[in-house]
């Protein structure tokens, strides 16, 4: 049973960069709303810190450390979430990392294979392990946090946009390929100018404070996951 204040009450919920900025603010968000909560990350300090403060706030919640730039390590946590749990009610596709600003001609191929192997080869390989635990659910959701450049090119932006771009066609084709045959509907989610870590690597000069901060994209996206919506679905969170 849920009521109005836990309305996630009995669902699993996987949030991956849940260490910090959105990751961390949409699981405690989650949890907040009654889901518990399997945060995933790399480093296991911080996921733990965000764990203890799920659990100080009367919240359920269960660390996995994984690396998801190997593919190994998210079948190996899709093998033992499997093994705990019948069903995957919610899967939130956060993780991603931003290569160096540079113009095209001058882009490290190194530097961009590991943000396409975060941004891309990683969400496949997440669909791929949870896509049976998904349609266990009576009312799966995927939410996917992309960016604006991956709709619109900018300059100096090329590696991290065309990820995501990519990012953004994967998860439409999933929410085509199965909206008919399941209950997995899928949300594609902008953030907007959000206060994060990223955000201050991409703009070292900006006053963080004239940025929303990660909370105000986590409760929509909480809110998100309990709404009915055509998928695949599409929305940009402004600031509030």
């Amino acid at each position: 049973m849920t009521d109005g204040s836990r309305p996630l009450e009995g669902q699993l919920a996987l949030v991956t960069g849940a260490s910090r900025g959105i990751g961390a603010a949409t699981a405690k968000a989650l949890a907040a709303a009654g889901a518990h909560v399997v945060l995933v990350a790399r480093t296991a300090k911080d996921l733990e810190a965000v764990e203890e403060a799920i659990f100080a706030a009367g919240g359920h919640a269960t660390i996995a450390p994984v690396d998801l730039a190997e593919p190994e390590g998210i079948a190996r946590l899709a093998t033992a979430i499997s093994g705990r749990w019948d069903a995957l009610d919610i899967l939130v596709i956060n993780a991603a990392v931003l290569p160096v600003l540079t113009p095209v001609w001058q882009i490290d191929q190194r530097d961009f294979m590991r943000g396409l192997t975060l941004n891309v080869l990683a969400t496949q390989a997440l669909i791929m392990g949870f896509d049976k635990m998904l349609k266990k659910s009576k009312n799966a959701r995927v939410i996917g946090v992309t960016s604006s450049v991956g709709a619109t090119a900018r300059p100096y932006w090329g590696a991290y946009g065309s990820s995501k771009a990519a990012f953004d066609n994967l998860l439409d084709c999933y929410a085509q390929e199965v909206r008919s045959i399941s209950n997995v509907r899928v949300a594609i989610v902008d953030p907007g100018a959000t206060r994060t870590a990223m955000r201050a690597k991409a703009y070292p000069g900006e006053d963080p404070q004239s940025v929303k901060a990660p909370e105000v994209v986590a409760n929509r996206i909480a809110t998100l996951v309990g709404e009915s919506f055509a998928s695949p679905h599409r929305e940009r969170v402004n600031q509030s």
